[in-house]
């Protein structure tokens, strides 16, 4: 987790960020969680290196504020992805029981809100966009049918 969600990042933003400055435009829209604004029992780890990607998305829209820059923070509650599986080990039914009772977000609904802050007029910049499951209130708190 912390080579993928800070390495990573950090990685690419070095790779791309340059040229963007340079050619006067650009976007950096990095995918957060909930998990990087609360921590939750049993994910020490990866909502430490959720709150560095806020962090670091924070610094550097900061760091390129002079310039057509823009960055975006996307920041997905309950997504239904192999993520839960790998989360715990391979077991599919535990990782099923994430989103038991739930209509989780899909990838293409996180999908649809990248292209919306990527489609904005140049002017505007959406820093930070939180997206929940409709019944999920936090990234603790699951009202479940």
């Amino acid at each position: 987790m912390v080579d993928t969600n800070i390495k990573g990042l950090l990685t690419m933003t070095r790779l791309v960020v340059p040229g963007m400055v340079a050619r006067g435009r650009g976007h950096v829209i990095n995918i957060g969680s909930v998990a990087g604004d609360a921590a939750y029992a049993g994910g020490n780890v990866y909502c430490a290196t959720k709150a560095a990607v806020k962090t670091l998305t924070d610094g550097l829209r900061i760091d390129v504020a002079d310039t057509a820059v823009r960055v975006t923070n996307v920041k997905p509650g309950l997504v239904q992805t192999n993520f839960s599986t790998t989360r715990f080990h391979g077991d599919n039914e535990r990782a099923d029981g994430v989103y038991k009772g739930i209509q989780p977000l899909t990838g293409g609904d996180i999908a649809d809100v990248a292209f919306y802050a990527a489609s904005a007029p140049a002017h505007v910049q959406i820093a930070e966009v939180l997206v929940l499951a409709t019944h999920q209130a936090s990234g603790s708190v699951v009202k479940r049918k």
